[in-house]
């Protein structure tokens, strides 16, 4: 990263390790394997029940995530996520997305998926 350009979400938002690990996953997911991995990284908005649980980012472009993404609305969905607008949300409160430093992932990503489409919301 030149001097001069901004940190950009991912470079905010995760530890070396998960961004590594992310773009591994998303290297292995482009090359056509298939991949069921554990969720990295979970991101949440305070005071809100928006969460994602993240599983890749698009090695060619730093703010294309892959996970499950839950808005709060009830319907929690699988799908790709831009971390510039999801870091770019805040609450009346003026409260960012963060990063979740103790979530530890037990069970891959579908499984998450499966849990959350019955609760209607993320259990993690």
């Amino acid at each position: 990263m030149s001097e001069d350009r901004e940190p950009t979400a991912a470079m905010r938002l995760f530890t070396p390790e998960q961004r590594a690990a992310l773009i591994e996953n998303g290297r292995r997911s482009r090359e056509g394997h298939e991949i069921d991995p554990f969720p990295v990284v979970k991101l949440f908005l305070p005071g809100s029940d928006m969460t994602w649980l993240l599983t890749e980012l698009d090695p060619e472009d730093d703010d294309l995530a892959f996970g499950l993404g839950d808005l709060g609305m009830g319907c929690p969905e699988l799908g790709y996520v831009s971390l510039g607008e999801i870091t770019s949300v805040k609450t009346a409160l003026g409260l960012t997305v963060e990063r979740d430093q103790f979530f530890q992932a037990d069970k891959a990503l579908s499984a998450y998926a499966t849990a959350a489409q019955r609760a209607g919301y993320i259990v993690a």
